[in-house]
């Protein structure tokens, strides 16, 4: 396959474009290296590839020097022209083989808290840009569009484990809004212009090369400095915390196989909306206790209340996953923990 990726030097993006070009597939990876964390880390994740960071500008082609299959772009997604010229294929030094096959979408910004202060971020990349992309697989016929939603459109839903049978008509963030409208907005331009759209509801993931914004890296970060690290909700949360190689790993399985509409779908639109995550709530106190089993240090706690925008659990409901694809997640907590602690103090160096 020729896959595009975007999002490319984040988390889960890096990573995925890393399992599709060990087996071979040509990747054209597009992100627009924004400071919402520090971007030194998304170059890191970018050279871990074979991208020669030091040549990085806006609007420039890169071949990576470790996988001959990768064209590295930086580009943002509200820029459609550009993204549909990589897209295509118009370029010879940014692909080789014609038109993308497959639409790996990734990019967005992420954060329920971010989204209080920061609104305008959420309407121009999630929005905007997600409109962006759907016009793109619509005028390059892409064979399959498979992209990143998120538990949080379950908002407060008290039923669990989370269904994607339940309705999700109450969001209590901004994200979580724009997470909801992508799928609303994919189902519709699968049915107009009959192309595969996949949307996955992502549950918390943890792992190597993570974001500096998520609980695992802020807690072991404090931690290690010997500060306190603040326990929201007084510590009454659960998380379905997923390591990023069994998300990787889904990801990969939905983007191969499309699914047929539904059945019963009361259109014919051949949109598919799954949860993917570990199946299994874990209370926030034990998440932390499995860092300092890890770390071999105790952290001190500040127990703080709720914040705006959180919810008191999320837990995957994947039978979904589990039917159609054979997905099935199988890296333990303590096992994911200690290979995320373990990469940090090499990466740091601590």
């Amino acid at each position: 396959m020729k896959v595009l990726v975007t999002g490319a030097a984040g988390f889960i993006g890096s990573s995925v474009t890393r399992r599709l070009l060990e087996r071979g597939d040509e990747v054209v990876a597009v992100d627009n290296l924004n400071d919402y964390y520090d971007p030194s880390l998304k170059r890191a994740r970018l050279s871990a590839l074979g991208i020669d960071v030091r040549q990085l500008q806006s609007g420039n082609a890169l071949k990576s020097e470790t996988f001959p299959g990768l064209t590295f772009r930086c580009a943002d997604i509200t820029d459609s022209r550009a993204l549909l010229g990589l897209a295509a294929g118009r370029r010879a030094s940014d692909s080789s083989s014609g038109p993308v096959s497959h639409v790996c979408h990734l990019a967005a910004q992420v954060g329920v808290r971010y989204s209080i202060d920061n609104p305008d971020a959420y309407i121009q990349s999630n929005l905007v840009g997600f409109a962006s992309i759907l016009q793109l697989c619509r005028q390059v016929g892409v064979e399959h569009l498979v992209y990143a939603s998120s538990s949080s459109v379950y908002g407060q839903n008290r039923e669990v484990p989370f269904s994607t049978d339940h309705r999700v008509d109450h969001p209590v963030s901004l994200y979580a809004a724009t997470k909801r409208s992508n799928e609303l907005m994919a189902h519709s331009y699968s049915h107009l212009y009959k192309f595969p759209a996949t949307g996955l509801r992502f549950f918390t993931v943890y792992g190597p090369w993570g974001r500096p914004d998520m609980a695992s890296f802020k807690f072991v970060r404090a931690i290690l400095e010997g500060q306190p690290i603040d326990v929201f909700n007084h510590g009454d949360m659960q998380r379905d915390f997923t390591y990023v190689d069994d998300i990787v790993e889904g990801v990969i399985r939905v983007l191969d196989k499309p699914q047929p509409a539904p059945a019963d779908a009361p259109t014919e639109a051949q949109h598919r909306v799954y949860n993917i995550g570990n199946r299994t709530p874990i209370r926030l106190l034990d998440f932390i206790k499995a860092i300092e089993d890890a770390l071999g240090i105790k952290a001190t706690k500040n127990m703080m209340p709720m914040q705006p925008g959180d919810v008191p659990v999320t837990w995957a409901d994947t039978s979904g996953l589990e039917r159609d694809y054979g997905y099935e997640p199988n890296t333990s907590l303590a096992e994911g923990v200690a290979r995320f602690v373990a990469w940090y103090r090499d990466f740091y160096d601590t």
